[in-house]
C-alpha cells in the first residue's frame, strides 16, 4: 500500500517538474509554483516538522491553493518527498564545492566530511534529513535518496582513493557505510548538545583521526 502510493506521488510530480504535456508558459508557470511550494515547505518542516505541518498550512503559506499542492505533489508523503530531496541536493552541493578546492583526493575527502558535519548546523539537515525523512519515508527511499547525493560522493571519492593505493583494497565500501552513519550521528549529536560549536570542533578532530586510520600511504 504503502510502495503504490509512494509512486504515484513520485511520478506526480516527476511529470509536473518535466512539463509533461505544458505548453512553454504554463511549463514555466508550473516551475515556478513547485519553486515556491518547495521553498515555503522547506522552512515549515524545518521549523515544525512533519507531523505539525498540514497542506493547508502550506498552501495558505505559499498563497496558493490546496488543489495546487496536490496537482504538484500528489499528497503530503509526496510533497515531503520532494523536499527531503532538495535538502539532500543542497548538502551534496556543499559537500561537492568544498571537496572542489582540495589540492588531491586525500584532501577532498576530507574536507567533503567536514562540510557535510558542518551543513548539520541547518535544521533542514538535520530535521528534515536525518529525523523525519527516515521515520516518514522509510529506510529504503531515504537510503535511495542518500546514495544519489552525499553518499555518492562519499563513495566516488574511497573508490578513487582505493584505486590509487591511499586506502587498502576492499576497505572502500564498507568505510563509506561506516563513515556516513558516523556522521548522520555527528550531526544529530551537535544538533542537540548545549555547546554545539566546541563539540562540533572535538567532531571534526576526531573524525580526523577515524579517516587517517584508513590511510596507508
Amino acid at each position: 500500500m504503502y510502495v503504490s502510493e509512494h509512486t504515484h506521488t513520485l511520478r506526480t510530480y516527476q511529470w509536473v517538474i518535466e512539463g509533461v504535456g505544458l505548453s512553454p508558459s504554463k511549463k514555466e508557470q508550473s516551475a515556478t509554483t513547485t519553486r515556491t511550494l518547495l521553498a515555503v515547505s522547506v522552512e515549515m518542516f524545518a521549523d515544525r516538522g512533519y507531523g505539525a505541518v498540514g497542506l493547508d498550512d502550506v498552501a495558505q503559506r505559499s498563497g496558493l491553493t490546496r488543489g495546487a499542492v496536490y496537482h504538484h505533489f500528489g499528497s503530503k508523503a509526496g510533497l515531503f518527498d520532494a523536499v527531503v530531496d532538495q535538502v539532500q541536493r543542497e548538502v551534496a552541493d556543499r559537500v561537492s564545492h568544498a571537496a572542489a578546492g582540495a589540492e588531491n583526493l586525500w584532501d577532498a575527502l576530507v574536507e567533503g566530511c567536514h562540510e557535510f558535519v558542518r551543513a548539520g548546523s541547518d535544521p533542514r539537515v538535520h530535521r528534515i534529513m536525518l529525523i523525519d525523512a527516515p521515520a516518514v519515508l522509510g529506510w529504503q527511499r531515504w537510503r535511495e535518496l542518500d546514495a544519489a547525493n552525499s553518499g555518492r560522493l562519499l563513495k566516488e571519492v574511497l573508490d578513487e582513493l582505493q584505486a590509487e593505493g591511499t586506502i587498502a583494497r576492499g576497505l572502500a565500501a564498507p568505510a563509506a557505510h561506516l563513515l556516513s552513519g558516523a556522521m548522520n550521528e555527528t550531526v544529530l549529536w551537535v544538533a542537540q548538545s548545549e555547546t554545539p560549536d566546541p563539540d562540533r570542533d572535538s567532531a571534526l578532530a576526531t573524525l580526523d583521526r577515524l579517516l587517517g586510520s584508513l590511510r596507508q600511504r
